[in-house]
């Protein structure tokens, strides 16, 4: 207690000092309400004031010229004046709270109560200033407690416990950092009074208020910014939910488109989805990302959409096409490019589609790319375009043997396909020792590891 008396002039400039730049802070704290920042920047120079005025009052106590006559006077009353105001802010502050976060709709009775007190414990600290009620000073300015200067806690500890009493009771509708930081407010410099009464010297009570006004504006800090973060964590799973609505929503649509241009043709019912397989197998065994996977899935199950251009007698025939007939055939991947270049976030669609007859030596349609000028995702679905076309069943054959199958796509490696694709098919034809990897008849995709 001696080392606190002994600086405590210099704890509480320090202390203003921190209140004051609270204050200007407080202000520009866009994420506070208006009115909220209001209360929170006048509690913070309420604090301020509180510990100069109570400064002067220790520099200028027994100073018996004209200017300590004045100050000592002047100083006291805005120390009982600020501590009052820092109640009632308090009390604003809670009903603030409750309006806007605490969702009632009625502000809760006791805290006009408490504004009643505040009001009441004004006027008696100005009749104290006319009748010596709560303290007194002698010839030398020195200051004195009145025997009846416990008077002035009287409405402070009123409004304080009734403070207590609505946190406690309406503290699961607040959050957690509000409720512990009003706890503090009101329980630290509650205790603080009572010490205050057996201490001389020391402005024990001014100081723990200053110190817990501080913390206060800590803690909405920190409340702030953890409301804030919840905030960004609840935007960024909304975006993730709605993204994956997306995402289903157009994986089922391309499903369903898929299994329309299928149903064009009874021999090939779903085509479009096993070479959807088979080319994210390719990808993935070839390391591509995820989303890389993902593009050429969706690229490969919409690369015959351009089918839908095509006369059904010509899908449907039996026999061999004519020329005119295959030519007809030939004009799927332009139509196709057609339908799906409207889908501008998706421009893999529309290369799947385009170039999926494209060959490694330049002789496929319907630009006659070579090599590397194909997109890579086309060459993928080439492979797997080709091997379930070995592997379905038509009109005039049933699927091909699978060693067939892996004679034809050696042969093709370097002229029909690309190299490495080929090869990364060839070894998942080596590992599939039951032949899982072709049309079994029921228009899904095979299932294979």
């Amino acid at each position: 207690m001696e080392f606190l008396k002994a600086h405590q002039l210099n704890a509480m400039l320090f202390m203003s000092g921190i209140c004051f730049v609270l204050a200007i802070l407080t202000l520009m704290t866009k994420s506070l309400s208006p009115h909220r920042k209001r209360i929170l920047s006048l509690l913070e120079i309420a604090a301020m004031m509180l510990l100069l005025s109570d400064r002067f009052a220790y520099i200028y106590r027994g100073d018996p010229g004209r200017l300590g006559f004045w100050m000592v006077r002047i100083s006291n009353f805005l120390v009982y004046l600020m501590t009052l105001y820092i109640s009632h802010a308090l009390t604003l502050y809670l009903i603030d709270l409750f309006r806007h976060e605490g969702k009632l709709t009625k502000v809760p009775r006791r805290l006009w109560v408490c504004e009643v007190l505040f009001a009441a414990s004004l006027v008696l600290l100005v009749i104290a200033q006319f009748t010596g009620l709560y303290y007194t000073f002698d010839a030398s300015n020195n200051y004195q407690r009145a025997p009846t200067n416990i008077l002035c806690y009287v409405g402070p500890v009123i409004i304080t416990f009734l403070q207590i009493s609505i946190v406690v009771q309406f503290r699961r509708q607040l959050r957690r950092l509000i409720v512990i930081s009003l706890g503090l407010n009101t329980l630290v410099p509650l205790i603080a009074s009572i010490v205050q009464i057996f201490t001389y010297g020391l402005s024990l009570t001014n100081l723990t208020v200053v110190g817990m006004a501080i913390c206060l504006y800590i803690f909405v800090v920190i409340d702030l910014s953890e409301t804030a973060e919840h905030a960004k964590n609840m935007e960024i799973e909304f975006y993730r939910q709605e993204k994956e609505k997306e995402h289903d929503m157009f994986e089922q649509t391309a499903e369903a488109l898929a299994s329309a241009i299928d149903a064009k043709d009874r021999y090939t019912h779903g085509h479009s989805s096993r070479v959807a397989m088979y080319s994210q197998m390719i990808a993935q065994q070839a390391g591509k990302s995820e989303e890389e996977c993902e593009e050429v899935y969706f690229a490969a199950l919409l690369h015959d959409v351009g089918k839908i251009g095509i006369a059904d007698s010509i899908i449907n025939k039996d026999g061999k096409l004519t020329e005119e007939e295959f030519a007809q055939i030939k004009l799927h991947p332009l139509y196709g490019s057609q339908i799906l270049s409207r889908i501008h976030q998706s421009p893999n669609l529309y290369i799947g589609a385009r170039n999926h007859h494209e060959r490694y030596d330049g002789k496929g349609y319907p630009d006659g790319l070579k090599g590397e000028e194909i997109p890579e995702l086309a060459r993928i679905i080439g492979v797997a375009d080709t091997y379930d076309a070995m592997t379905s069943k038509r009109s005039y054959r049933d699927p091909m043997p699978q060693e067939r199958v892996r004679e034809e796509l050696v042969k093709g490696i370097g002229t029909q396909f690309d190299p490495q694709f080929a090869e990364i098919m060839l070894r998942a034809i080596d590992m599939d020792k039951d032949y899982a990897m072709k049309d079994v008849g029921t228009g899904t995709a095979p299932l294979f590891s």
